[in-house]
This record gives structure tokens, sequence and C-alpha cells, in this order.
């Protein structure tokens, strides 16, 4: 059965995430430092993380929703050093300028534009990335997030709603990703085919295989061009 479509993991799966951040918690330390020491003082970075993983903890129902949780761990450092009127909306600004300013793996780029070719490509993801502001958008047929859908991978409605916004058959939809169980066994359980992408010869060990794994993006890009000149 040829493949129609791609839906495609962003974070690790086509950038590192984590240098990214950091940099982003450095990037409103050092704002804090400058404009309200006192927070910086009471929350420094792991201070400021710690926070952020207890408002996870203690707002279950926002586990979908990372960027509001991290607006929510503004609100309650300020608040916990007598300010109410936290800057939410100004370190946020800093905060997701930051996040988004990734480096793309060296594979990525090329490889995208050879798959575009084929078929169209559309993005889940649960964090928080925005392809406008990374300068890939239009790469993308759709962008879906864990926050605007509502639920967050592995949940099989994220991966029906991708289906969904592209008209076709999860079947005809070749998920890419790097994490096992958010990716592969997610998109398994949605009706997807599957590819994951091990970048580091990690071993599979979440039950059953996917039905393809590439080290990188242009691996991929070269199974999709033989395999839609086969169906051709």
């Amino acid at each position: 059965m040829p493949v129609r479509a791609v839906s495609l993991d962003l974070d690790d799966t086509l950038w590192p995430v984590m240098p990214a951040l950091i940099e982003a918690e450095h990037c409103v330390d050092r704002w804090l430092k400058e404009h309200h020491p006192e927070v910086a003082n009471a929350w420094p970075i792991e201070a400021m993380r710690e926070l952020r993983e207890q408002v996870a903890r203690d707002h279950t129902h926002l586990s979908h929703d990372f960027s509001e949780q991290r607006r929510l761990t503004i609100r309650h450092a300020f608040a916990a050093c007598g300010i109410d009127d936290a800057p939410v909306d100004e370190l946020w600004r800093i905060y997701f300028a930051a996040r988004n300013n990734v480096e793309l793996y060296p594979d990525s780029l090329p490889a995208l534009n050879r798959i575009v070719e084929r078929v169209p490509i559309v993005a889940i993801s649960n964090g928080n990335a925005d392809l406008e502001v990374i300068g890939l958008h239009h790469l993308f047929h759709t962008r879906l997030n864990a926050a605007g859908v509502g639920v967050a991978k592995p949940d099989k409605r994220i991966f029906l709603a991708a289906a969904d916004a592209l008209g076709v058959a999860p079947e005809d939809v070749l998920h890419v990703g790097d994490d096992p169980l958010l990716d592969v066994v997610g998109a398994r359980e949605a009706g997807m085919r599957t590819v994951w992408l091990n970048r580091h010869g990690e071993t599979w060990s979440h039950g059953p295989a996917p039905d393809l794994e590439f080290a990188d993006m242009m691996s991929l890009a070269d199974w999709i061009e033989a395999s839609t000149v086969a169906d051709s």
C-alpha cells in the first residue's frame, strides 16, 4: 500500500531541543535578574525548573499544554515573592523566542525538501515549537500540537486529527518520530505505519517493532523517493 502522506514529530526529530530549552531558561533568568532580582534570587534556574515540574503534577488537566504550564509557573514564582501582577506576557515572549531558536540537524532541511516533493507533510508535536518562527512552515501541509488539539501523543486522537487534516486514511500515513512510546506506539495504535528515527543507535524495547527504522532524515527521504517511484 503506497504512502500518501507523512506525519512528523519536531523536537529531537528535526533538531535537538535541549540546547534551545536551556538557553530559553537562561534568557528568562537574565531578564529576572535585571528587572526582578528578588524573584531571580528566590527562583534560580534549577528551582524554577522544579517549580514547573510541580505545576505539571498539580495541574494534570494541562498535561497537553506546556505553554500554559510555563505561564502558570511564572505566576506562581511571582506570587511566592508577594507580587500578584506577574509580567507573564513579557517573560513568555522571551522564553518563546529562545525556545524556537533551534539549530536543525544537518540532514533535516534537505530531506524535508525532498520529501515534500513526493507527499504532503503534517507536523504532530506535544511541544510548543512554532514552525513559522523557525522558518519551516512552508514545507508543511498542516501543523498540529497537543495544546491546539486538546490531547497529547501517544493519544491516538492527535494522530487521527492529522489524518483528517490531510484527507487520507490513517493507514495511508507514515508517522516519523524519535520517541518510541509517544511516536511509534501512539501512531501504531491510531492505525498509521511507523518510522522510528533512531539517531543515537538505541535498542528497540517497546513491544512490536516499528515498520521502519532510520538513523537520519536523508535515509527516510531515500526510502520515500524509492517507494513512490515503485508505486507510480
